[in-house]
């Protein structure tokens, strides 16, 4: 029994026997892993045996709250939801908000864990600690947003919150990612996971409450948290009241806002017409997660042209870069309108977006020509066309077919120079910020265990310039292993294992995060930790999804950038001239695993690394 923050019981769902049952939460993992990735990554590892087929029946998905989650704690209705990737074949852990978080807490658990493949297309539908297995074939085909509020009539609730995947993930469209509300589990193909596994949707309702261990802790520790957001120069000022894309302006004038497939960088820079002015514009309200003081998510209508009238919540920044710069579509409308198709047809719309830019560019240097496109006039620009690809994406349908998987596996399809186009790490697209301009940014695409992915060691700075734990140079390579490691494994620990937004990490708690998360900890559930401590879990999440990848046969060469960042130096902006080379990054590599105690030519983590952080069953599985 814990003393708050946790439920104490993990659901399990056999959608083949369509049964489930519960067991308890082991208090060593809770210890270990907190929650949330942390408690996903462990079960993965532990479940899914090596060389399992992503969109089999073995692959599991976990949705694994944390301990912070259904508290009061400012801006922690999160959730990882965790598998087999299907896009890379790594580990595949996507981070979302909302309410359904909480929600399933509420329920009474702290992870629910799906195995097995339903015969015919099935929602679950969880109260309180109930379980039942319903048929979706009516709800197949929706789209998420009315797959969501049909099952809430049809249950006759309105405060039910619910996950859904759409079109995308019932054809298993490896860009397919998970809606609940409006929030997505994005990247990763977590959405085909479950369609492969004819799971259309999870209904939740719980009527419980989370414990507190110690209430007057607890009030302390989040009051120091409070005023800690309140004092940040940019967190109510600006970033609550334009979210992310607030971003876009900043990246433009450093000179790392990609755009045209990243063969523009620093030329097209559509600040004016994509930037924070223009934004104001068409902002029509904020729609905060559960008990969330900042609300960051903008609510965007589309003012004039062809798609006026057209509401998205979003564009975040990445997707201002996506279905924006990086189709070299500069207008307010069409991204608004191609954001809520992505989120109506539940496809995400990094992964989905950068497929439509390489198109994009492989069309103009004829690489693909009109056959190819069906007809569509793929250009750079072409806003009408970038909708209908996304639609044809996830009907995989057309030149869909060809992308619906992502950048890698249409290189490979197309054959000859493509390959050089497709803008990826390990399978994952690359997100917005160009790092030639940023090498520690950099270095964590190259070694995320996700693929490229900014946020799961964002080098907040390089981008903000906040001298946390030390201040850098953003041009040099200088000990940017010894900082991707403490950004990857602080971001780990005290985001996304407890869990909390990694927005305030940026904007609030840099240099107190780890103190934070383990004064919260104390307060919340009884386990009391040092900083240095907390910190240790990220490290443990880390080495245990590295473990996993190289269970899964990837290596030191697996962490690497393409070669466009390699070869092409930026030629105008804020970062003009720079690139990261082979050997940069190689010396960069070198220095990232010295600093996390890794083999130095394979990138694997060694026995010593591996017991010292109570993993060595880990190391006995390596060295089989």
């Amino acid at each position: 029994m814990f003393a708050g923050g946790f439920t104490g019981v993990i659901l399990r769902v056999d959608l083949t026997t369509r049964t489930s049952s519960t067991e308890p939460m082991p208090a060593d993992v809770a210890r270990d892993f907190i929650g949330g990735a942390g408690v996903g990554i462990k079960y993965l590892f532990d479940e899914v045996p090596a060389g399992a087929d992503a969109l089999g029946p073995e692959n599991k998905l976990i949705f694994s709250s944390g301990p912070f989650t259904g508290t009061t704690i400012p801006c922690a209705s999160r959730m990882a939801v965790t598998g087999k990737s299907p896009l890379t074949g790594a580990v595949g852990m996507a981070l979302t908000g909302g309410f359904f978080p909480a929600e399933l807490k509420f329920a009474g658990y702290d992870a629910l864990i799906i195995e097995g493949k339903a015969e015919k297309p099935t929602y679950l539908w969880i109260k309180d600690g109930a379980v039942q297995f319903r048929d979706a074939g009516w709800l197949w085909g929706t789209h998420t947003g009315d797959c969501q509020q049909l099952l809430k009539d049809d249950l006759k609730d309105q405060g039910i919150r619910v996950a859904c995947i759409g079109p995308a993930g019932e054809r298993q469209a490896k860009v397919a990612c998970i809606i609940n509300e409006r929030r997505a589990a994005g990247r990763k193909g977590l959405g085909a996971v479950m369609g492969s596994k004819n799971l259309k949707a999870i209904a939740v309702r719980g009527s419980s409450e989370v414990g507190i261990a110690d209430e007057a802790k607890f009030k302390a520790a989040r009051s120091s948290m409070r005023e800690e957001m309140r004092q940040s120069p940019v967190l109510y000022s600006a970033f609550a009241k334009l979210g992310t894309p607030m971003v876009v302006d900043l990246t433009g004038a450093l000179g790392i806002l990609s755009a045209k497939n990243w063969s523009e960088t620093g030329v097209f820079v559509p600040v004016e017409q994509l930037g924070a002015e223009s934004q104001k514009e068409v902002n029509i309200g904020r729609n905060p997660c559960h008990n969330c003081p900042v609300a960051c998510s903008q609510i965007k209508i589309a003012r004039t042209g062809p798609y006026e009238g057209t509401i998205a919540e979003g564009p975040e920044f990445e997707t201002y870069y996506s279905l924006g710069t990086n189709t070299g579509v500069a207008d307010q409308g069409a991204v608004i309108a191609a954001d809520r198709l992505c989120d109506e047809l539940g496809i995400d719309s990094m992964s989905a977006g950068s497929a439509v830019g390489f198109a994009m560019e492989l069309y103009e240097k004829g690489i693909l020509d009109s056959a190819a496109t069906g007809g569509i006039d793929l250009r750079f620009g072409n806003a009408e066309a970038m909708l209908e690809v996304l639609r044809l994406i996830a009907l995989r349908e057309g030149i869909g077919e060809l992308l619906a998987d992502g950048v890698k596996a249409a290189a490979e399809k197309i054959g000859d120079e493509a390959g050089y186009y497709a803008m990826h790490v390990k399978g994952l697209e690359l997100p917005a910020y160009d790092v030639r301009g940023a090498k520690a940014h950099g270095l964590n695409y190259a070694t995320s265990y996700t693929g490229a992915d900014h946020n799961r060691g964002y080098a907040f700075q390089e981008i903000f310039g906040i001298p946390v734990p030390w201040e850098v140079d953003r041009f040099s390579y200088d000990d940017k292993g010894k900082l991707c490691k403490w950004n990857q494994d602080v971001r780990s620990a005290t985001c996304d294992c407890p869990t909390m937004c990694a927005f305030l990490l940026d904007t609030s708690l840099p240099a107190t995060a780890p103190a934070n998360t383990a004064a919260l900890m104390e307060a919340v559930t009884g386990l009391v930790y040092t900083p240095e401590q907390i910190v240790d879990v990220g490290e443990r999440v880390n080495n245990l999804a590295r473990a996993f990848n190289a269970r899964e046969g990837f290596g030191r060469p697996d962490d690497t950038l393409p070669r466009r960042l390699m070869e092409e130096p930026l030629q105008e902006g804020g970062s003009k001239g720079q690139l990261i080379a082979q050997a940069d990054l190689d010396a960069m590599l070198d220095d990232y695993y010295t600093a996390r105690g890794w083999d130095v030519a394979t990138g694997k983590p060694g026995r010593a690394k591996l017991e010292s952080l109570g993993l060595g069953y880990v190391a006995d599985e390596l060295e089989v």
